[in-house]
């Protein structure tokens, strides 16, 4: 998909958000139906589930988080994301293969984390503002806004749509899961002569996090490594102290990109807001950070790992966040 922009009185125009995905593009069984002005979609086809299975592709923490009856319920996460074009693609989940929308995928991914969680869409192609249901609110961004590189962040005339999520990461009203990009550069790196303008407008908020993609879960017997695709943390610290990496089993799901390593820390934090029930967003945003594990991983470097790999398990592990 390409960009394209408008300048205007020094400001530069992001015209479309842009989702990436590692794999093969190429359509749904889960048709949202739209609602008022067609921005916040509500999925006609996420099962209740009666009984959740912990997939090979998750953490076993997931497991244990469900079993102590964490399942992210009064947590609200809201997918902005592609739910209407006509880009599918095939993928599993374990659950059998299925062709769908980009946004269905991250959507699903998310809602199978953490089942008992509000999961609501918002379509990015309408531009409109974000609202925030009540209670506490995760929001996942599997995309970027890319245009030429070299602008600074104060000349993007931003859509509502973007405006409203750099506002609530700014003020810690909800927690910001930012797929890191797939262009093995640096957070806000330069690629093909672009830049997220996402990412960059992010860096330095407190409830921002943005999430590399590892190509196996990591253990200590079995370290992982930072996917081949995945950006990473760079030399910036504040990109670093706001940086984890997960799991993006592939081989298992034939889904990769850090797409799909967004919705798993959407997911922990709506579990963790599931034990942690008066925790502000800047609190669990602070759990997931300082819990993050360095001895799953090889070769440990902040510059590329940032905190490191999430850890549901030493997050929830506290008897309570401050």
């Amino acid at each position: 998909m390409n960009m394209t922009l408008g300048v205007a009185a020094a400001f530069v125009i992001l015209s479309a958000p842009i989702a990436s995905a590692q794999e093969v593009l190429s359509a749904d069984e889960m048709a949202a139906l739209c609602h008022g002005g067609g921005s916040i979609c509500v999925s006609a086809t996420i099962p209740a589930r009666s009984t959740q299975a912990v997939q090979s592709w998750m953490s076993p923490d997931v497991g244990a988080a469900w079993a102590a009856g964490y399942k992210g319920q009064g947590v609200t996460i809201t997918m902005v994301d592609d739910f209407s074009s006509s880009s599918r693609f095939y993928g599993n989940f374990g659950i059998g293969t299925q062709y769908q929308r980009h946004g269905e995928w991250t959507r699903e991914e998310a809602s199978m984390i953490a089942p008992a969680a509000t999961i609501r869409s918002k379509d990015f192609s309408t531009g409109s503002a974000v609202s925030l249901a009540s209670g506490r609110n995760v929001l996942n961004l599997s995309y970027g806004m890319y245009t030429t590189a070299g602008y600074s962040t104060s000349q993007i005339w931003w859509a509502p749509e973007e405006y409203s999520i750099i506002s609530y990461a700014s003020r810690g009203s909800a927690i910001v899961s930012k797929a890191a990009g797939n262009d093995s550069v640096a957070v806000g790196g330069v690629t093909g002569g672009q830049q997220d303008y996402l990412d960059l407008a992010l860096i330095g908020k407190p409830t921002a996090i943005f999430v590399g993609a590892l190509s196996t879960n990591g253990t200590t017997t079995n370290k992982a490594q930072l996917a081949w695709y995945s950006d990473y943390a760079g030399s910036n610290p504040l990109v670093q102290s706001h940086f984890l990496v997960v799991g993006v089993e592939g081989d298992k799901t034939g889904l990769y990109g850090t797409s799909f390593a967004a919705p798993i820390i959407s997911g922990y934090a709506a579990i963790i807001g599931s034990k942690f029930t008066k925790a502000t967003p800047v609190q669990i945003t602070n759990d997931l950070l300082n819990t993050a594990r360095t001895d799953t991983l090889a070769n440990y470097n902040p510059s590329v790992y940032g905190k490191g790999e999430a850890s549901l398990s030493r997050a929830l592990a506290p008897v309570a966040i401050h």
